[in-house]
């Protein structure tokens, strides 16, 4: 289906009956990577789901979005659902967006419960390495917007920014790329205490994209929350142990 939010077309699932669920996915998916996880919610509930601008089938954001951008737009988008009540879900990037939206002021709709899959939010500190690599980067880019110099080393930066950026980075159109550095770039670590609805932590043991020492800090610093770490998964835990995933969800969901 398809619905207009923030004058871009954006595509979205209702699936199931029952309790509300708001399901975000993480950074560089859709919706179709999570349809496992939608069919055995939809189970019980009444799950909503949406192609997060610049993904799948939704549009591109005209310029470079902030966390705080993506959080408007599901507020929009709640609101044009019609949705009173809703638990929420979020993996990875959608665990940012979950958390902005809980330390505002106004919700679009009672949340009730929250979980969080493999989140992010957590800036980890970069090694010196990896800062060396960036800043020879961006000395490089100054430098090569000479126009001399990008005519004579045409693919220079580029193919250093191929060797520097993570693949997300790379596969990504410019104004992702844009707005991929605005969100890793933002701490939301200050924003976790202000999280006053219980929160559900599903970690994979062996994440290396938001490991479990940041799922550790989270279940520190969010008042009413516990942790299920999944033995032997990474950052797609719900792709790796759906069964275990999926009990550790209708478990929680039904008590």
């Amino acid at each position: 289906m398809d619905i207009t939010l923030k004058d871009l077309h954006i595509n979205y699932s209702v699936t199931g009956e029952g309790r509300n669920i708001v399901l975000l996915h993480g950074w560089g998916a859709d919706i179709t990577l999570y349809a496992g996880m939608i069919k055995a919610l939809s189970a019980y509930s009444k799950v909503y789901a949406l192609d997060m601008p610049g993904v799948g089938k939704s549009d591109e954001p005209p310029c470079a979005w902030s966390v705080d951008d993506y959080t408007d737009l599901v507020t929009d988008f709640i609101k044009t659902m019609g949705i009173k009540k809703a638990d929420l879900i979020g993996h990875s990037f959608g665990g940012r967006v979950i958390t902005k939206l809980m330390n505002r002021p106004q919700l679009p709709c009672e949340v009730d419960k929250i979980v969080f899959i493999d989140t992010a939010g957590i800036k980890p500190k970069k090694k010196l390495k990896t800062r060396l690599k960036v800043r020879k980067y961006k000395i490089a880019k100054k430098l090569f917007a000479n126009r001399l110099m990008n005519y004579l080393y045409p693919d220079y930066v580029e193919n250093m920014r191929k060797k520097t950026g993570s693949s997300d980075y790379n596969s990504a159109t410019p104004v992702m790329r844009a707005t991929l550095v605005k969100v890793v770039n933002e701490d939301l670590t200050p924003l976790l205490s202000g999280i006053k609805r219980p929160v559900l932590l599903i970690w994979g043991e062996n994440d290396n994209v938001t490991p479990l020492s940041d799922a550790q800090l989270m279940e520190k610093l969010i008042p009413d929350s516990g942790l299920y770490v999944v033995k032997g998964a990474g950052h797609f835990s719900f792709l790796e142990r759906p069964g275990e995933v999926y009990a550790a969800l209708n478990n929680y969901f039904s008590a």
